[in-house]
């Protein structure tokens, strides 16, 4: 069993930046593949980044929606089981709940992801 906490939400004005934090229990935890997935206010949630756990051959790749690329930078530092999700240059289209996913596989998506966290409010004002 993994349990994700999220935070490091907030408001922050369009053009800023944001480093959202996902602490996760667990022993195994390098092992997992992690995602960010956002959800925007009547829109279903969307997949922004993942990084490749440890189990797979390609650990450590990581990959973005094409709106996050350049902007956004997934990370974790498996010592303090933690996972990051740096984001600068921020809009308003960022804006939503952001979640923290695992699952113990080389990929993770909405369907396939196998512990969530409970989220932590992004807000960009314009």
């Amino acid at each position: 069993q993994v349990q994700l906490l999220e935070s490091g939400g907030g408001l922050v004005q369009a053009g800023g930046s944001l480093r959202l934090s996902c602490v996760a229990s667990g022993r195994t935890f390098s092992s997992y593949t992690v995602g960010w997935f956002r959800q925007a206010p009547g829109k279903e949630r969307e997949f922004v980044a993942q990084l490749v756990g440890d189990i797979s051959w390609n650990s450590g790749s990581t990959s973005y929606t094409d709106s996050a690329k350049g902007r956004f930078t997934i990370s974790r530092d498996n010592a303090k089981n933690t996972v990051y999700l740096q984001m600068h240059n921020l809009n308003a289209e960022d804006t939503g709940i952001y979640y923290c996913a695992a699952r113990r596989a080389m990929m993770i998506s909405r369907s396939t992801a196998e512990y969530w966290g409970q989220g932590t409010q992004v807000t960009v004002s314009s």
